[in-house]
């Protein structure tokens, strides 16, 4: 009796494990920021898109092919050429996903790697062709305005295929190396330009001092001509006697010098 019952519980658990395990494989988990698509053997890819969870499936029948739709960082770069026929090496970094409820037409027609086989050719693209439209200098100068055409552009594009970009940005800008050297070669006579127009104020500006001091003594040597002229050796002796007054102010303030009355010849008046 006790065998018996040791066999139906035996046959009942293993039942349970046959059943765990069937049920176990009909099960498949979507974690969270990914969406799944049901590949159906006889029907083909179904429409329905599963979200976040755990979900039935018919195993051999069915199998689910799960996608990312969080953002994610791509780097593309290209080669092209500017309105001045210049070469543009030139890098765009893009956030990128799918739209969820196109999923199965991404699927579809363009398989797992969409992002291989859409991003590299539409930012390409669509890259030489708004490069295009400007020159080199223009690149440089009008950055923002030829971000934001390359990024419209660009999500117009990419929205074709489903494929939503977040943000598009320009990392890297480069020209060819004989731009660089021109460009360089610029600056350096722009440099030597500024020094020249410099040096040529400072000369000017000091041509000028020298005649505005020249008409200065010019005009002194006048007035002093005209006065000697109306007050003869009266100014002379004028000058002569301010003169010895600034001298004897001079010497009454240095130390170790002493005046002596007229006709005394030392320091001491001793009684002979």
């Amino acid at each position: 009796m006790a065998t018996q019952f040791l066999n139906r519980i035996g046959q009942l658990g293993l039942g349970v494990a046959v059943v765990g395990g069937v049920v176990n494989s009909a099960l498949y988990n979507v974690d969270g920021g990914h969406r799944a698509v049901i590949f159906d053997r006889f029907s083909g890819v179904k429409q329905q898109v599963s979200g976040e969870g755990t979900h039935f499936f018919v195993p051999w029948v069915q199998r689910p092919i799960i996608f990312d739709i969080r953002s994610q960082p791509r780097n593309v770069p290209v080669v092209t050429g500017s309105k001045d026929l210049q070469n543009v090496n030139i890098t765009l970094r893009i956030l990128f996903r799918p739209v969820p409820d196109q999923l199965p037409k991404i699927y579809t027609i363009l398989g797992q790697d969409y992002d291989e086989r859409v991003l590299p050719s539409i930012t390409t693209e669509v890259l030489k062709a708004v490069v295009a439209q400007f020159d080199a200098g223009e690149l440089i100068t009008q950055r923002e305005m030829v971000s934001q055409k390359v990024s419209d552009d660009l999500t117009e594009r990419a929205a074709q295929f489903g494929v939503i970009l977040d943000d598009i940005s320009i990392t890297h800008l480069t020209f060819g190396k004989e731009f660089t050297q021109a460009v360089e070669m610029k600056q350096v006579a722009q440099q030597e330009a500024e020094k020249a127009r410099f040096l040529v104020e400072k000369a000017e500006q000091m041509k000028q001092a020298a005649i505005i001091t020249a008409e200065g003594d010019a005009e002194a040597a006048k007035m002093l001509a005209r006065s000697l002229k109306e007050s003869g050796d009266g100014l002379i002796e004028l000058r002569r006697i301010e003169a010895a007054e600034d001298i004897a102010y001079q010497m009454s303030r240095a130390r170790g010098v002493s005046y002596l009355p007229a006709g005394q010849q030392t320091l001491l008046n001793i009684p002979q």
